[in-house]
């Protein structure tokens, strides 16, 4: 492994090989692991990371390509009275993923304490990673044919607020094969719908990779809302026709594009989720983080069934 450059954060592929950056301020040992299966504990190869800059690990591999499965592993103080949980067994997703290569699939080992003790301040020694959701290598060059974002006044601005899946997924004039997809979204037939409305903006609810809670799937039900967060770069897979791993980025760009070229802007709610004990997200390298939005302005939103100002 090469030094690398400690920006940007997350995983860049170059053509030639990939930077990897990652932000831990209190860690004491951070390691790249790679995987040739979406699913699965096998890692085909494993590296240190040896450079850091202030508080991001960084390296470069040569020869690497987008499609790439990887994850990190980071150790560190195990102090839950200072809000220091790092655990070397559990596999962690790149805070800064572009995608992800599959939904979680739950177990016992995803927790970084010790479930059958009962005790939340006790530690797990069980791996994670034949469970954990593995972060994808992404091809970030896309066509946007000169593709700018619309610069609508606030003032003019009819907001739409619609969920990817339930947006098209029983329309009849869309193709079954693109239906509760972004492409669905940027098919015609739901563009033409909404320009015919006179909607400026379409508001998506959270499109971000999240979860279904643990007791949701054991009943067989699902979070169909998205407001678990999991990777806040990476669409949602669920919401895409992946024919490749990483194809949900150039499907969600594409959807972007289509709307701008009829002069409609896009938007996403933003959503956090914080489930205690999964250091397989942020807080499993990070440990404490904040997020926050504050906007105002006069605008419409309509919301299927009710208007709002």
């Amino acid at each position: 492994m090469y030094p690398g450059s400690p920006y940007p954060l997350g995983a860049t592929w170059d053509g030639e090989g990939v930077n990897f950056a990652l932000c831990s301020e209190n860690a004491s040992k951070v390691e790249l692991c790679l995987f040739d299966q979406a699913i699965g504990e096998k890692e085909i190869a494993r590296y240190e990371f040896y450079e850091r800059s202030h508080h991001v690990w960084h390296g470069y591999l040569p020869g690497l390509r987008p499609g790439q499965l990887y994850g990190y592993r980071v150790d560190g103080p195990y102090a839950p009275h200072e809000g220091k949980r790092f655990n070397p067994n559990k596999l962690l997703i790149d805070p800064y993923a572009k995608a992800l290569a599959s939904t979680i699939r739950w177990d016992d080992s995803l927790f970084g304490y010790d479930l059958a003790s009962g005790d939340a301040d006790s530690i797990s020694e069980t791996d994670s990673a034949a469970f954990a959701p593995k972060s994808i290598v992404v091809d970030q060059n896309f066509d946007w044919d000169g593709d700018t974002s619309p610069s609508i006044p606030y003032h003019q601005t009819i907001i739409y607020e619609a969920h990817v899946k339930g947006f098209t997924q029983l329309h009849p004039d869309i193709p079954e094969d693109l239906r509760g997809t972004y492409a669905g979204i940027a098919h015609p037939v739901t563009i033409g719908y909404l320009k015919e409305m006179g909607i400026t903006t379409l508001e998506l609810m959270p499109v971000q990779q999240f979860l279904s809670d643990r007791h949701l799937q054991e009943r067989g039900l699902s979070n169909y809302w998205g407001y678990n967060t999991i990777a806040f770069f990476a669409p949602d897979i669920r919401y895409s026709r992946p024919f490749q791993l990483g194809d949900q980025v150039k499907e969600f760009k594409n959807m972007v594009k289509e709307l701008h070229k009829v002069g409609m802007s896009s938007i996403t709610i933003p959503a956090k989720g914080i489930i205690w004990g999964l250091p397989f997200l942020l807080k499993g390298s990070i440990m404490r983080t904040t997020t926050g939005l504050h906007q105002t302005g006069p605008f419409t939103m309509i919301i299927p069934g009710r208007a709002t100002h």
